[in-house]
């Protein structure tokens, strides 16, 4: 990778984004001078400067790199963002992050991992099979490693493992040699109009795979990908496919597998994860680290260890310490935005809990995704028993006239949902919901959902809950 060569000053537009922060951690890990901007601190911000980054919370000229050799910006940035007229205007080297991306990993033998979901926690096993089998890679992930606490790691490696997001085409300037594609359900429409032209795009994403690549895709998806001469598909348990987990069962929050491929099989898994997508996840994490040639020990050893994804399932208080605590609730963060994702979400959490009562708190993110999904949202919330809603997080958008968070509870079948604001959500938690909690063996189980900003509000119920 050879993008370096004759840059030593980044400045970053929009640093704290998963995808930015990881190029910043690439850049940095190179010894070049990364700088940016970002809207409002994060965690992740905070990680950035630790390890060396200078980043503003203003959208200020005055506070620059005016000697930076490559500008980065995301494409949630609009357009109109003082700085980043200020770089197009003066002449500067401008580049979305997307274009960064694919150069910095041209060269490279590319593991790029593709869908509406499922290829966050995809990525980060399969990048975490090759580093710890000893085989090592540059993987550049669309969410934290909870094992590193990155979501980025790289070296002199040949491999890079890659998000490949669908958001603004991004993926159609990859140059993948392994592609995966999970899953095609209705996404980004303000990007792409309608679902047929967003598939339509996956198909695209297919044919960039180079000569003699190898294409995985998720059994039953509709979209033509055509006779591709390396193509196999994966289920979790369906037959039909060329690839499937086999004797599965549920333990202590995780779960036990094993997989069947043309010609092999490989047995006695274990994940520590929930939900059985999870399991469906790690299928190809594992036919993708054997296709590269990681011994089947090694990938099981590798599994075993892998302890997941911040906000992809994660267990904020597990099954263990839920029952040293006297409410004896299991508390789970997820990522899901989406319908399918949400379903995905309770449907492993009521299969590993289905003694337990379910309590969703749910923040819809972008008003054009509620406007366009709000009734698959409402059907799939109606599998928990309770539902609390926080306002729509705009992100990028202005409000849309009658998009609220109520167009999805006033057809939630549930009759238990309400909507708090989120300012006073900590507080529910403590008058609320806490109090109304039954002194039973059985306990509870609570969600909070969203890819916005609710995952700040984690720490905060976490402690209410512990320290009731």
């Amino acid at each position: 990778m050879t993008v370096t060569n004759n840059i030593s000053r980044v400045y970053f537009i929009g640093i704290g984004g998963i995808g930015m922060s990881a190029l910043a951690r690439y850049f940095m890990q190179r010894n070049v001078i990364v700088s940016g901007y970002d809207r409002t601190p994060s965690e992740i911000t905070t990680s950035l400067e630790k390890e060396g980054a200078m980043i503003h919370f203003e959208e200020n000229t005055e506070l620059i790199d005016r000697a930076a050799n490559l500008v980065v910006f995301t494409p949630a940035v609009p357009s109109e963002h003082k700085e980043l007229v200020w770089y197009n205007t003066n002449g500067y080297s401008v580049k979305k992050r997307s274009e960064v991306l694919a150069d910095v990993t041209r060269e490279g033998f590319n593991i790029c991992i593709s869908g509406t979901h499922g290829k966050t926690t995809t990525t980060t096993l399969t990048s975490f099979i090759l580093r710890e089998s000893g085989m090592g890679c540059n993987a550049f992930l669309g969410g934290i490693s909870v094992n590193y606490d990155t979501n980025y790691w790289g070296g002199d490696y040949k491999i890079n493992v890659v998000e490949a997001d669908e958001y603004d085409k991004s993926f159609l300037r990859l140059s993948p040699d392994m592609a995966v594609i999970s899953a095609v359900d209705a996404d980004h429409l303000d990007i792409y109009g309608d679902v047929e032209k967003m598939r339509d795009a996956y198909v695209d994403f297919a044919k960039r795979i180079r000569h003699e690549g190898f294409l995985l895709t998720k059994f039953g998806l509709q979209i033509p990908v055509g006779t591709f001469h390396n193509h196999l598909t994966y289920s979790l348990q369906n037959e039909s496919a060329d690839i499937r987990g086999y004797d599965i069962r549920m333990e202590e929050g995780g779960y036990h597998f094993s997989i069947s491929g043309p010609g092999w099989r490989m047995k006695d898994f274990r994940i520590e994860m929930g939900g059985m997508h999870n399991v469906e996840n790690a299928i190809v994490a594992i036919t993708l680290a054997f296709k590269c040639g990681v011994s089947e020990d090694k990938i099981r050893e590798s599994v075993a260890a892998f302890r997941g994804v911040k906000r992809r399932f994660e267990y904020i208080i597990g099954v263990k310490q839920a029952r040293l605590n006297k409410n004896n609730v299991v508390f789970i963060d997820d990522y899901a935005h989406h319908p399918e994702e949400l379903r995905a979400l309770l449907k492993g959490a009521k299969s590993l809990f289905n003694d337990r009562y379910i309590t969703v708190i749910f923040q819809p993110h972008l008003y054009s995704r509620t406007r366009d999904l709000h009734e698959g949202f409402a059907e799939v919330l109606s599998m928990a028993n309770q539902v609390i809603l926080l306002p729509i997080y705009p992100a990028r958008e202005l409000p849309i006239e009658g998009i609220t968070s109520e167009l999805i509870s006033l057809q939630i079948k549930n009759k238990r949902v309400s909507i708090v604001d989120r300012e006073n959500l900590t507080e529910w938690i403590s008058e609320k919901y806490i109090p109304s909690l039954p002194n039973a063996l059985a306990g509870d189980v609570l969600i909070t959902a969203g890819a916005g900003n609710i995952d700040r509000l984690v720490d905060p119920i976490k402690n209410k809950l512990l320290n009731q």
